[in-house]
């Protein structure tokens, strides 16, 4: 049976989550096999989560540094750029930009439905393994809705599961913002309370993962969407429960974080691994080998797989460096002098992968959330909740692994002081790391740090990003 799937975006959604997505709308289905055949057992369910979580990754592998940060007035171009970077880098955005468009976010919230449709009904050995699949796909739905939300705004909000051209649903329209996150609300706190509390996966949903995005979401809510103190005392509860959890600590070195992979520092991350995934948006921050000195490869000049498309401004870069103590600011960005070939070259130590016979290989985690995020998190949810003490406290904890000084700020800060403290060690500690321009927003600067949006703040929609022409184009009832 042949069929074709009209969703959002002119995406092809697919029966399971480990069928593969064609380019175009028709889709080759067996009859029945969704689910009388691949949905009969708890491996067909396993699966699903597994396959789930390769598209999940794949989805945000690039575009999560467009949507998170390429927008902050922070990046500029490196060693060449393109319209792709510069357009974000401008905040002038168009319909056809590549990450304008949310059909790969739609095809994960789709294996999703799935999952959370057929799995009720299959047979678990144990009930918690049961709860752990559901848990994890509520949890990778209600992050694409997040960032749905936050990039896009009106959205439609998608539950059921697209896997024949014969659903009446086939063309859905744009629900209200609050709709969309409302529904972000309603998914995490089912994952939270299906989730066993055992579960220490970094590569899969846990407890402390749900729980971070959960007070993320609920800070959000508080600080731009007017949730008020409800809000924050729900983002306090949430972030009080990865605080007390054993299991995560700052790691002594800040460098060490990006070192090893699944350390006690990580709460998620998505997994890149040779032979499975590599790539990603890391591989843009490197300097192509061609341009440098045989003797400096590697040693220290990191080498990449293609252009320098993009880097940091020399603003951020002096911001980055102001403090000698900070021990964050060489894992950010280093600087080397090639005097051969009289040029200077800089590169990002984060995420940058493994060197092996004279090959680069992006196989390094993209870190989502870490217990920093916890830290700084509190903080700022703290402050917020005029509870000055605490949240220094929680700032001191970042800052002293940073600078190596005990009580680095001071209890005498005022409140304006507090909040230009959480957010300038946010910009130091997460560089990279697709956090600073939701930052920006919620903490409302965003038109007075970025250069490009001065002068902007009437200007409709200017924080979203536009909607790609392929998503109108395919479905009418798109505005």
């Amino acid at each position: 049976m042949k069929v074709t799937l009209y969703l959002i975006a002119g995406m092809a959604t697919c029966s399971l989550a480990f069928h593969a997505c064609h380019d175009k709308l028709n889709v080759d289905l067996e009859s029945a096999i969704t689910a009388n055949s691949m949905w009969a057992s708890e491996g067909d369910a396993k699966a699903a989560v597994y396959g789930t979580f390769n598209k999940f990754r794949s989805t945000f592998s690039a575009a999560y540094i467009f949507w998170g940060e390429y927008r902050s007035g922070l990046w500029g171009a490196g060693l060449a750029t393109n319209a792709t970077y510069s357009d974000p880098f401008s905040n002038q955005l168009n319909s056809t930009h590549t990450h304008a468009n949310w059909a790969n976010l739609y095809t994960t919230i789709n294996d999703c439905n799935l999952i959370l449709k057929y799995t009720p009904n299959i047979q678990f050995t144990n009930e918690s393994e049961k709860n752990q699949v559901l848990a994890n796909a509520l949890f990778v739905r209600a992050f694409c809705y997040y960032w749905i939300g936050r990039v896009w705004g009106d959205a439609p909000v998608l539950l059921n599961g697209f896997e024949s051209g014969q659903q009446d649903d086939l063309y859905p329209s744009r629900e209200p913002a609050d709709r969309v996150f409302e529904q972000v609300g309603a998914d995490l706190h089912a994952a939270a309370g299906l989730m066993p509390d055992g579960v220490l996966d970094k590569d899969l949903a846990s407890k402390a993962a749900i729980n971070l995005l959960l007070a993320d979401y609920q800070l959000w809510m508080a600080k731009v969407r007017g949730g008020g103190t409800a809000s924050l005392n729900a983002a306090k509860q949430a972030v009080d429960q990865v605080l007390a959890n054993t299991n995560y600590s700052l790691m002594d070195n800040f460098a060490s974080v990006f070192a090893s992979e699944q350390n006690q520092e990580i709460v998620f991350a998505w997994s890149f691994v040779q032979d499975e995934y590599t790539g990603g948006y890391p591989a843009d921050f490197l300097v192509p080998l061609q341009y440098i000195s045989a003797e400096y490869i590697e040693n220290p000049i990191k080498v990449g797989t293609h252009q320098q498309w993009i880097f940091l401004t020399e603003d951020y870069k002096a911001f980055l460096s102001e403090d000698d103590r900070d021990r964050r600011t060489d894992v950010s960005f280093e600087t080397f002098f090639d005097a051969p070939k009289n040029s200077s070259f800089q590169w990002i130590n984060k995420f940058a992968g493994s060197w092996e016979n004279q090959t680069r290989i992006f196989d390094s985690d993209i870190v989502v959330y870490r217990y920093a995020d916890a830290l700084l998190m509190s903080a700022e949810i703290e402050h917020a909740l005029n509870n000055a003490p605490l949240a220094i406290e929680r700032l001191n904890e970042v800052a002293e692994r940073a600078y190596g000084v005990a009580d680095f700020y001071p209890n005498s800060l005022s409140p304006q002081e507090i909040d230009r403290a959480i957010l300038n060690e946010r910009k130091k500690e997460f560089v990279a790391e697709g956090k600073i321009w939701w930052d920006l927003i919620r903490f409302g600067v965003v038109f007075d740090e970025v250069p490009t949006l001065a002068g902007r703040e009437n200007e409709q929609g200017v924080l979203l990003w536009p909607l790609h022409d392929s998503s109108i184009n395919t479905n009418p009832n798109i505005q």
